[in-house]
């Protein structure tokens, strides 16, 4: 098992970069009109872009919300969440590869094996599981489809964690498989043409991008204040002043 890493919104969860998870989260929440959405990809143009530490922080604020969420770890090649939530990386591809058909260990009760509890209330993780040779053609086979309408059934969210779009098809695979897509963007090193590309990409592939995450952008001093202010800390801080 390997030690988790930090998850701001679980740990720290009155910081400002707490805030702007849930933020986030009420952004997607209402970015659909028609209807919740059932199953959302994260991904990025390119690697190191913070993309699954973004969607592992924004699974627990969808949880603290008081849904039922699931996060499925598709990154096959570089996968991290095992590591964010240290947890065993036995999961994904364990189920694909296995040639017991997936109702089988649904009525069985092994699929369970594979879904792991987190030490968040309300979300449970199923990892990558061991790194394959061809992760394209397991994400675009149909147990592949079976299994994420299988997890999509037992809990209100579906939240997935793809690979960078440029680098590998796999995002791309996965695209038309969820109702709606969220791009994270490294401000400090994305460039516009690398952000348009993997647009197009992702609308060329039948996806439907809900929006795009800036992801290490310098919080303002003022914003800081003034979300210290109109929150508990700042009440704190006014009643020490008023003694």
């Amino acid at each position: 098992m390997h030690q988790k890493r930090q998850l701001i919104v679980h740990e720290q969860s009155k910081s400002p970069i707490s805030e702007a998870y849930r933020t986030l989260r009420t952004n997607i929440q209402f970015s659909k009109v028609d209807g919740a959405l059932k199953r959302i990809m994260l991904t990025s143009s390119g690697p190191g872009e913070g993309k699954s530490t973004t969607t592992a922080n924004l699974a627990v604020a969808m949880a603290q919300s008081g849904k039922q969420i699931i996060l499925l770890d598709c990154d096959l090649r570089k996968p991290v969440q095992h590591k964010v939530f240290g947890k065993f990386n036995r999961g994904l591809t364990n189920i694909l590869v296995d040639d017991t058909p997936l109702d089988t260990l649904v009525q069985t009760e092994q699929i369970s094996e594979y879904i792991q509890e987190t030490e968040v209330e309300n979300l449970r993780l199923v990892t990558s599981g061991p790194i394959p040779p061809n992760p394209s053609e397991l994400l675009y086979s149909a147990k592949m489809q079976e299994t994420l309408e299988y997890l999509t059934s037992q809990c209100d969210l579906l939240i997935v964690d793809a690979p960078p779009v440029i680098a590998v098809t796999d995002a791309c695979v996965l695209a038309s498989r969820v109702d709606g897509i969220v791009l994270v963007l490294d401000s400090t090193t994305v460039r516009p043409e690398m952000a348009q590309r993997a647009k197009e990409l992702l609308l060329k592939a039948d996806g439907h991008i809900l929006g795009v995450v800036l992801n290490r952008v310098e919080i303002e001093e003022e914003y800081t204040y003034y979300y210290y202010y109109y929150g508990n800390e700042g009440k704190e801080k006014r009643r020490k002043a008023a003694l």
